[in-house]
């Protein structure tokens, strides 16, 4: 190959790579009920198509002795030893809203992953799997219903 015409397959190569690895920021917010107990902890996961552990979203609640009663997400992601890096925060507390943003890849979406959130909350029944949103650009802003502490969730992409 000439190496005019091989500078240009390598320059078209490398504009076509960011358009493969594009993400883009996806906000998710959780309204928690007025449950009438301490602060919850949450766990926000996201899960692939089989329902394997991706990747941790946000972890709410600082006390690692806590964070086995967000049974899901523990188990799930036992094995990743980054699970916490720079995404966890205070504990939600009863009727507060949890906001969070992370960055997610446009090949995400609507390949069957899911955001879950895993809730707990001192002296209280643990609630793995509280929600589970279908990561679809048509669930975008269609909040979905909790079991037991989250009124409601729902993400926005930006």
């Amino acid at each position: 190959m000439s190496k005019p015409l091989l500078s240009i397959v390598a320059t078209a190569c490398l504009l076509a790579l960011p358009g493969l690895a594009q993400s883009r920021p996806v906000t998710l917010t959780a309204q928690l009920k007025n449950y009438g107990g301490d602060g919850a902890y949450l766990a926000a996961y996201l899960t692939d198509a089989k329902g394997a552990y991706v990747r941790t979203l946000w972890v709410a609640g600082g006390k690692a002795k806590y964070h086995k009663h967000l049974s899901d997400w523990s188990r799930l992601s036992a094995g990743d030893a980054k699970r916490l890096d720079g995404v966890t925060g205070a504990s939600v507390g009863a009727g507060r809203s949890l906001k969070v943003t992370a960055d997610l890849a446009d090949a995400l979406f609507d390949a069957g992953y899911e955001i879950r959130i895993d809730a707990a909350a001192e002296d209280m029944r643990d609630s793995p799997s509280e929600v589970r949103i279908p990561l679809s650009k048509a669930n975008a802003d269609k909040p979905q219903a909790g079991r037991q502490y989250i009124q409601s969730a729902a993400f926005q992409i930006q």
